[in-house]
Order: C-alpha cells, then sequence, then structure tokens
C-alpha cells in the first residue's frame, strides 16, 4: 500500500519491489500471494475494509436513516480524496482477482451501503430494490469523486459544500424519481412547481 501511494501507478510496484520493502526474499511473497494480481486484490479489499469503517463512523450520530446516508456519501468522497493513489487504482482500474471483486460486492462497504439504504425503505424514504438505489447512490459519490481526483486544477467551488449538494441531489433524486409514475413522467417545470409546494414557507 506504501509503494502504491508514493508511486500511484500499479505497474510501477512490482513483486521484487514490495518484497525490497518487505525485508524478504521474492520466493517468500509467493507463499503468501500467487502472482501480482492477487497481492494487488489483497490490497483492494484493505482499502475498502479502511472505506466501510469511514463509513460506519460517518453514521453514528445522524438524527435519521437519510441523514446516516448522507453523511455517508460525504465521507465516501473525502475518503477518496485523502486517499487519491489507492482510489485511482481500487476503483478506477481492475486488477484485482475475481475473488477479491465478489468479496467487495458481497460485504464491506457496499454491503453497509445496502444495509443503510434499507433502514431508509423502513422509515419511507426509498421503494424498490436496495441494491440498485445503492449502487446509483454509488455512481453519484464515485462520480464527483472521481472528477475531482481527476482535475484537481479545476476551479471547483467550495469543494465540501459541492460535494454535499451533490450527494444530496443524488439521494433526493432518486426518492422523488421513484414516486413519479412510470407511464407518465411529469413535465419539469411541473415538477419543480409541486417541490416547491412543499417548502416550509409555502404555506401548504
Amino acid at each position: 500500500m506504501d509503494l502504491l501511494r508514493e508511486t500511484g501507478d500499479v505497474d510501477a510496484v512490482s513483486v521484487r519491489a514490495v518484497a525490497q520493502r518487505v525485508g524478504v526474499s521474492v520466493p517468500s511473497i509467493y507463499l503468501h500471494f500467487a502472482d501480482k494480481a492477487t497481492l494487488i486484490g489483497a490490497v483492494c479489499e484493505e482499502v475498502f475494509e479502511a472505506l466501510h469503517l469511514r463509513l460506519r463512523a460517518a453514521a453514528q450520530g445522524a438524527s435519521d436513516p437519510f441523514e446516516a446516508l448522507r453523511s455517508q456519501g460525504n465521507a465516501y468522497v473525502h475518503f477518496a480524496l485523502e486517499n487519491p493513489e489507492h482510489y485511482r487504482i481500487v476503483m478506477m482500474t481492475d486488477h484485482g482477482t475475481a475473488e477479491s471483486k465478489d468479496a467487495v460486492i458481497a460485504g464491506g462497504a457496499f454491503g453497509y451501503l445496502v444495509a443503510s439504504v434499507q433502514e431508509c425503505q423502513a422509515a419511507g424514504v426509498y421503494d424498490g430494490d436496495p441494491a440498485e438505489v445503492a449502487l446509483g447512490l454509488w455512481a453519484a459519490a464515485h462520480g464527483v469523486a472521481a472528477l475531482l481526483i481527476a482535475k484537481p486544477f479545476f476551479p471547483w467551488p467550495d469543494v465540501e459544500a459541492f460535494v454535499d449538494r451533490i450527494i444530496c441531489m443524488a439521494g433526493l433524486g432518486l426518492a422523488v424519481n421513484e414516486r413519479l409514475p412510470a407511464d407518465t413522467r411529469l413535465p419539469l417545470a411541473e415538477l419543480v412547481r409541486r417541490l416547491e409546494l412543499l417548502r416550509p414557507d409555502s404555506g401548504v
């Protein structure tokens, strides 16, 4: 993980370099990992576990399930920004093994995200397949994280406020979209008008 952080390039990290850093022979590495892909897959699982812990910590003390989900979305993006090399390798390239990918999908951070969506469903926020909703939220968080990492010199607005706005937009957008008739989508102007009626100062 240190070598990946230092180089920012998975191709620059060889098994020999790992052995030298750890202070063992190259054959010793192969006693634990079949090949470099397996080693990188293990690193991916470590990064996902660290992310999982960050998401859990972010949800602590939230006032309701949706606020917890919002906090997790913000924590996800900021985790990526704090660990850009690892995030880029884990989430924006394909170097893990099939087994490590299955482990990521089956549990850890993604499993916790699905569980958080299910809590929101119990509170009446979302309907539908919780895994599909979770994938939509993940896609939004990953999108803003990837842009901020790939274009650090773009004149972004205040990053913390920008990230929170995108996360909130995705969460609310999915909730609203699920409540629209599937066969008759409202014109955008009418949808905005109805949402305006929900404002606290609307008098409705």
